[in-house]
């Protein structure tokens, strides 16, 4: 690519000082590291939307203009810092926290999710939505009120395994169809569309037939009822269980010397078995994770950890709620190769697509000097792809935007959809 070229890429993503040569020196003059530093990052930025194919379609104006995109997560700390900057100049927000505090997490999650949507669809607008991390209910209001805000497009890159089977069904799913395909006088479509992080668990997950062991406790594999966990950090941990069936089980987490430190209680707001045993860990130690038939006929159930990693685990089927939902579209992490990372959750064969897609990460932040990789960076890309299609299109439905993005995805991995890479890795047509 000329420097002519790559000159009008760049000021046309609005994107000063990542000029074609060295970023060490403007006009002659020395940069400071940090603003060297933020040249670098803004430079790979410009590269990597380059790479979606970005560039051509931002170059003759749809940069998602007169779309209204919402980001809905549980971090958002020191959001105004990024105004006008990594976010655009105004953003709106609202809280459906308990406590009514929008930064109550300490976490800038989101804010990392608004930085490729603002970076990819620059001149959309941006609705920012939290609420109570462990109520489905008021992620369902949060879900309602950007929907009849006008958002026509909704991006969320946290896992609720528990507040589904596993499988796109549930209360939950139900409700969260109704809310995307409600009416909405303003717009010509009554749909929205709703992009989730497949997510990171496909080396923390467990999912078959219950089978109980000479002990009672369930066999993760012949003879082995136990299954180490490892944590993170001392953050907490969450073992969740979930499933189709009207079956209960519980779920015993123990010290390696046997001493029980938590055992599991029903996910509130949920129906099924979906139970959680929570617990803080202490450094440096591992656990040992077992589950037990409480009553009814053994079936089918998934186990999951958030905050640590299984010793035995199966990835297919690791695909969490809200992304194994039908209403929405997954999306899993892979490299620029197409190759699928370890961690990006996948499919089951026999259940309907997923993900639906993929996107490359990571990607590059101003946010913090790590740049933002896993499924959580993946979901945005492809939400905000979907923005700058919509604002060629405008006319377009949901399912027309949809359609386009499974038209033009580029396969990777297996040839034809899988459930590693669904149809794809996202793409826009070459040509606006």
């Amino acid at each position: 690519m000329g420097l002519d070229r790559r000159v009008c890429i760049i000021c046309g993503l609005g994107i000063g000082l990542a000029l074609a040569g060295s970023l060490s020196r403007i006009d002659g003059r020395p940069l400071d590291p940090e603003a060297a530093a933020l040249a670098s990052i803004h430079r790979d930025q410009a590269n990597h939307l380059a790479f979606l194919g970005l560039d051509r379609w931002q170059l003759s104006g749809y940069r998602g203009q007169g779309i209204k995109i919402a980001i809905l997560d549980t971090g958002f700390r020191g959001y105004r810092d990024y105004l006008g900057k990594t976010l655009p100049a105004r953003v709106e927000t609202r809280c459906f926290r308990d406590d009514g505090n929008f930064e109550g997490k300490d976490s800038q999650h989101g804010i990392l999710c608004a930085e490729v949507m603002h970076a990819l669809a620059p001149e959309a607008e941006l609705l920012l939505a939290t609420w109570e991390p462990d109520s489905s209910e008021r992620f369902l209001v949060a879900a309602r009120w950007v929907k009849d805000s006008g958002a026509q497009i909704i991006s969320c890159s946290v896992l609720m395994p528990s507040w589904s089977d596993g499988d796109g069904g549930g209360d939950f799913h139900q409700k969260l169809r109704r809310i995307l395909r409600s009416e909405r006088i303003d717009v010509g479509s009554s749909d929205a569309l709703f992009f989730a992080c497949a997510g990171n668990t496909a080396q923390r997950h467990w999912t078959g037939r219950f089978q109980a062991g000479t002990d009672g406790f369930h066999e993760w594999q012949p003879s082995q009822t136990v299954n180490n966990l490892r944590p993170w950090s001392s953050d907490r941990v969450s073992v969740e269980l979930y499933g189709q069936a009207a079956t209960q089980y519980e779920i015993f987490v123990r010290e390696e010397n046997g001493e029980e430190v938590s055992r599991s209680k029903p996910v509130s707001g949920t129906a099924g078995p979906s139970i959680a045993a929570r617990f803080l860990p202490q450094p440096q130690s591992t656990y040992q994770v077992q589950v037990r038939l409480k009553h009814g006929k053994p079936g089918n159930f998934h186990l999951v950890v958030l905050g640590g990693t299984l010793s035995t685990v199966t990835c297919q089927g690791s695909v969490a709620c809200p992304a194994d939902g039908t209403e929405v579209i997954a999306v899993g992490a892979v490299t620029r190769a197409g190759r699928r990372l370890d961690y990006s959750s996948c499919g089951l064969e026999a259940q309907s697509l997923k993900p639906d897609f993929v996107a490359p990460v990571p990607f590059p932040t101003t946010v913090r000097s790590q740049a933002f990789s896993g499924t959580s960076a993946a979901a945005p890309q492809a939400a905000a792809l979907a923005a700058v299609l919509w604002s060629r299109h405008p006319q377009w439905s949901a399912e027309q935007i949809r359609a386009m993005l499974v038209k033009s995805a580029h396969d990777v991995g297996t040839p034809g959809p899988d459930c590693e890479t669904g149809f794809g890795m996202i793409a826009l047509p070459e040509a606006p």
